[in-house]
């Protein structure tokens, strides 16, 4: 996908990039191999040499570079490339913006879940991040990492991140991720169907105030499907946005 992409490139936007892909040029072997390309004029040697330096960041996996290159918008095509080096993030806090609770944390395989009070640290939080290329969440631009880096100034490692509410976006799924779920029939657990994030603060006050480890179980158990259900997600999601802009 990453490497069916110009998107990159100097002053290409998306109608330049389809205008590319018209041409027959699939893939950026293709681009260069061409000694002309419609469109892009003198610009070609420039272009070239973009790409190459891209190419050598992607398989040297050097995402910082990656994250400075790629507009934001765009990250999501790094998703095919990265998935297996991805970390699905979502964080629970007593209130909107207040202190954080809950983070959780999902490669693909397994959960890591680190609780206020218990085993949330910074430092031990910095070190697990530094393992991903690539950050996946749902709403995370405007609250999970913003909220994080007070909290936590310096944890957030400097890697391309997809907000897969504005991928959702793209191709027509909007709504919150409990309505996007339901949208794709992805299934929680029945004692979890009608938990909401108001819910999950409310959880959390409750396990203070009470000590019963029976509310932040719940607790636990809310915020884990909420990182599980961002892949099966982002795998549509993706996808689908990678077949409207190429259609």
């Amino acid at each position: 996908m990453i490497r069916k992409s110009f998107i990159f490139l100097d002053r290409v936007g998306l109608r330049k990039e389809k205008s590319i892909w018209n041409q027959g040029i699939d893939d950026w072997d293709n681009f260069i191999s061409k000694s002309k390309v419609k469109g892009v004029g003198a610009r070609k040697p420039l272009f070239d040499r973009q790409i190459n330096s891209l190419r050598k960041a992607l398989y040297g996996q050097d995402a910082s570079y990656l994250k400075s290159a790629i507009p934001r918008s765009e990250a999501w095509r790094l998703y095919d490339f990265f998935k297996d080096e991805a970390v699905f993030l979502d964080i629970e806090t007593a209130h909107y913006y207040g202190y954080i609770t809950v983070i959780g944390l999902y490669d693909g395989y397994n959960t890591k879940m680190m609780i206020k009070d218990i085993n949330l640290d910074k430092n031990i939080l910095k070190k697990e991040l530094a393992k991903y290329k690539l950050i996946v969440t749902f709403n995370g631009s405007s609250f999970d990492l913003p909220v994080i880096e007070r909290y936590f100034q310096g944890v957030i490692p400097d890697v391309p991140h997809i907000d897969l509410r504005h991928v959702c976006s793209r191709i027509g799924l909007t709504g919150g991720l409990k309505s996007i779920e339901k949208q794709l029939n992805i299934k929680r657990l029945p004692e979890l169907e009608h938990v909401t994030g108001e819910d999950a603060a409310e959880l959390w006050r409750t396990f203070k105030a009470t000590g019963d480890d029976y509310y932040l179980d719940l607790l636990i158990k809310y915020n884990e499907e909420d990182i599980i259900n961002l892949k099966p997600i982002a795998d549509f999601a993706v996808k689908e946005l990678w077949n409207k802009i190429r259609n």
